[in-house]
Parts: structure tokens; C-alpha cells; sequence
């Protein structure tokens, strides 16, 4: 006798929706949700959407509001000053458990993505630099072979995305970052896991510095 696999929950396509909204900014931070119009365009019950929002909540992405219905959450200068040093701590670690575990073969792969980041940062490409970037630092959560750090990270680069700026727009900054990547990645090759956990987590309070610059830069008026 077999089971039947259930569908996909609609709640859950409703949150993968929202949660697509939300890191393209057409839903932005701090705007309100309007349940009944989101329930009309999506053609549901307001039950379904409610489930959707709670799972968005317990991911940081919304914030529920008492009396005052649902935010998409709007990260402050303390969230980040708070954020960036766990995330470096978490990626360091990755650096580490990744120069110990990963396989020459592994290696190598990094170092090509690593050369593609080369060469957006010679075409001057910045979003593709972000790409590649984004890849590289994925890559090496894998190479550690901790699936535990890796969901923690990947939960709170979730959050990181409701920020609608980044730190590579800082004047100087792709070429700074180029060149801590290239640090990283030499550490991973000769095998040194305190050497590369410790440049790593640096890379990540620095990317932290260079954000607060793109971020005073823009003013009061533009930061959100």
C-alpha cells in the first residue's frame, strides 16, 4: 500500500510570495501589509495568508503588531551593529571546519569562483560581484560540512536582505573585499582553519564598516 505525498501547503505558497516580495522591496521595510488586499489578489481566505505571515515572522521578515496589524521588519543601525558580528562568528567557524574538511577537488572549485569574482571586479561589475560574492561565501558554508551553521546563516542572511543597501557600494570597498577574498582563500588552500576563520570573520566586520559609511552617506531620508 502507498501514501499519497500531501501538496504543497498554500500557506507555504503564500510565504514563499511574500517572502519574494518582500526581498525585491516591492514590499519594503516598515510598510504595512494589507491582509485584505493581499487575501483578493491572491484569491484566498485571510486563514491561509495569517499562516504565511506567522512562518514571515518567525523568519524576521514581519513583524506582528498588536492591535496594529503586520510591518515588513526594518532593520536599525543597532540590528546591524548586532547581526554582522554573529555572522562573522558563524562564517569564521564555516572557514575553519572548511581548511580542515574540504577536498583538494573542493578547492579547486572554490578558487574558480573565486575567479569569476576577479573578473567582475576587472569589468567593474558590481551587481555581478555581489553574485559571485553571494556564491563564494555559500560555497565555503558547504565546504564546512555543518549543515547546522549553514541553516543559522542562511535564516539570518534572510533578514540581511530587507537591507536595501550594501556595503560594495562604499567607495574603495569591491578592490578591499577583493583582496580580503583573496586572503580567505589562500588561508583554505594551505590549510590553515584559525588563520582563515580569523580573516574571515574580519572580512565581515569590515563588509559591517563599510555599510555605516554607504548608509550615513545616503542620510536619514534614503535609509530604510
Amino acid at each position: 500500500m502507498t501514501t499519497a505525498i500531501a501538496p504543497r501547503a498554500l500557506y507555504q505558497e503564500v510565504a514563499e510570495r511574500l517572502r519574494s516580495r518582500i526581498f525585491a522591496h516591492e514590499l519594503p521595510p516598515g510598510s504595512w501589509i494589507d491582509e485584505q488586499a493581499l487575501a483578493e489578489t491572491y484569491g484566498i481566505s485571510r486563514t491561509p495568508l495569517r499562516e504565511a505571515l506567522k512562518v514571515l515572522a518567525a523568519e524576521g521578515l514581519v513583524t506582528l503588531k498588536p492591535r496594529r496589524g503586520c510591518y515588513v521588519t526594518e532593520l536599525s543601525e543597532q540590528d546591524l551593529d548586532e547581526i554582522f558580528p554573529v555572522m562573522g562568528l558563524l562564517e569564521g567557524r564555516c572557514a575553519f571546519e572548511a581548511a580542515t574538511r574540504a577536498s583538494d577537488a573542493d578547492l579547486r572549485r572554490l578558487r574558480a569562483i573565486h575567479a569569476q569574482l576577479e573578473e567582475a571586479a576587472a569589468a567593474g561589475d558590481i551587481e555581478g560581484f555581489f553574485e559571485v560574492n553571494q556564491r563564494f561565501h555559500a560555497a565555503v558554508q558547504e565546504l564546512s560540512g555543518n549543515r547546522w551553521l549553514k541553516q543559522v546563516i542562511d535564516d539570518m542572511r534572510k533578514v540581511l536582505k530587507l537591507n536595501r543597501h550594501h556595503s560594495l557600494f562604499d567607495e574603495g570597498r569591491p578592490e578591499a573585499s577583493l583582496q580580503e577574498h583573496r586572503a580567505i582563500l589562500a588561508a583554505l588552500l594551505a590549510r590553515e582553519p584559525a588563520h582563515a576563520e580569523e580573516l574571515m570573520r574580519r572580512h565581515l566586520q569590515s563588509g559591517r564598516e563599510a555599510l555605516a559609511r554607504v548608509l550615513s552617506a545616503a542620510g536619514p531620508a534614503e535609509v530604510g
